[in-house]
C-alpha cells in the first residue's frame, strides 16, 4: 500500500496508472468504519487500482460545526485500509488542496436548496468543490459514494453530468450497525443513552417503509407517522423529515412510484442523517 501526501505526486502517478489500469476511488474524511470499508471493497471489485483519500475538508464545515473535534486517527485508518488491500491512500494537506489565494468554487444550483442545504449554508458548495478537485487529482475511472449521504450523492452525480466529467459515480447502499443505526463517523460522539435515542431514526424509517408497503401514498400521513416515532422518547431534536422526489429532491404531496424519505436529527450535540427509498417492488 502506497501513501501519497502531495497533489503533484498523486496526479503524476494517476496519469501513469491510467495508461493501462482502471482506477477506483473512495473519497473520505477518515475515521473509517464498516460503511467506508464496504465502499472500498466495491472499488476493489470494479478496479485494478483502489485509491482512498483521507482529507477533512475545512470548507464544508460551518463556523459553528465540528471541524476541530471531527475524529481523526490516521494510523488506525491506514491499518484498516491495508487489511482491505487498498492500493493507495491519498492524504494531502489543506494548504496543498487550497493554495494561498484560492478563490474558485463549484456550485450545483437547485439540489443544494433542499434538506441539509436549508440549514447548512455553504456546505454543499464545499463538498462539490473538494470532490471536483479530488477527481482532478486522482483521475479515477469511477468513484463510489454511499447512499446514506443521499443529497451529497445526487449533487455529485449532477456535477459529473453537468461538467462532462469523464468518470462514473457508483452508489452503494447504506451500511447499518446490527441495531439498525446508519454507520457514521459521528456515531462515536454518542453516549450510550444518546445511542438508544438515535435508534428511533431507523425505527421511524421502518415505520415509513411498512406504511408504504401497505399502500399509503399520502406524504403528510407518512411524515406524520415518522415524526411520532422520532418524538416518542423526547430525546431527539428533529431538523427535518422530508419525502421528496428521488432525483430533484423537490417536496411531494403524493408518492407516485418512487421517492426518498430523508431525516436529520440532533441527539445531544450530534447531528445524524438517514434515508430510505420508498419505491414500488
Amino acid at each position: 500500500m502506497k501513501i501519497i501526501k502531495t497533489v503533484k505526486e498523486m496526479q503524476s502517478l494517476a496519469e501513469s496508472l491510467r495508461r493501462d489500469k482502471r482506477i477506483g476511488f473512495v473519497p473520505t474524511m477518515g475515521y473509517l468504519h464498516e460503511g467506508h470499508l464496504a465502499l472500498v471493497r466495491k472499488a476493489r471489485e470494479l478496479a485494478d487500482v483502489a485509491v482512498v483519500s483521507i482529507f477533512v475538508n475545512p470548507i464544508q464545515f460551518g463556523p459553528t460545526e465540528d471541524l476541530s473535534r471531527y475524529p481523526r486517527d490516521f494510523d488506525r485508518d491506514a491499518a484498516l485500509l491495508e487489511k482491505e488491500k487498498t492500493d493507495i491512500i491519498f492524504c494531502p494537506e489543506a494548504g496543498d488542496v487550497y493554495p494561498e489565494g484560492y478563490s474558485t468554487y463549484v456550485e450545483v444550483k437547485g439540489l443544494e436548496d433542499y434538506l441539509c442545504g436549508r440549514t447548512r449554508a455553504g456546505h454543499f458548495l464545499g463538498v462539490a468543490t473538494v470532490v471536483a478537485k479530488l477527481f482532478n487529482m486522482v483521475k479515477p475511472h469511477f468513484a463510489v459514494f454511499g447512499q446514506k449521504d443521499y443529497q451529497q450523492l445526487k449533487i455529485i452525480e449532477k456535477m459529473v453530468r453537468d461538467l462532462n466529467m469523464d468518470l462514473t459515480i457508483v452508489p452503494h447502499p447504506t451500511v447499518r450497525e446490527n441495531d439498525g443505526l446508519a454507520m457514521s463517523s459521528r456515531n462515536t460522539y454518542l453516549s450510550p443513552e444518546e445511542r438508544e435515542e438515535a435508534l428511533l431514526i431507523s425505527a421511524s424509517i421502518r415505520r415509513a417503509e411498512q406504511l408504504f408497503k401497505e399502500g399509503e401514498r399520502n406524504v403528510a400521513v407518512i411524515e406524520g407517522e415518522v415524526a411520532k416515532v422520532l418524538g416518542s422518547k423526547g430525546g431527539l431534536t428533529v431538523e427535518y423529515v422530508s419525502i421528496s422526489h428521488a432525483d430533484t429532491l423537490e417536496a411531494l404531496e403524493k408518492i407516485a412510484d418512487r421517492a426518498v424519505l430523508a431525516i436529520a436529527c440532533r441527539v445531544g450535540k450530534t447531528r445524524l442523517i438517514d434515508n430510505t427509498i420508498l419505491m414500488e417492488a
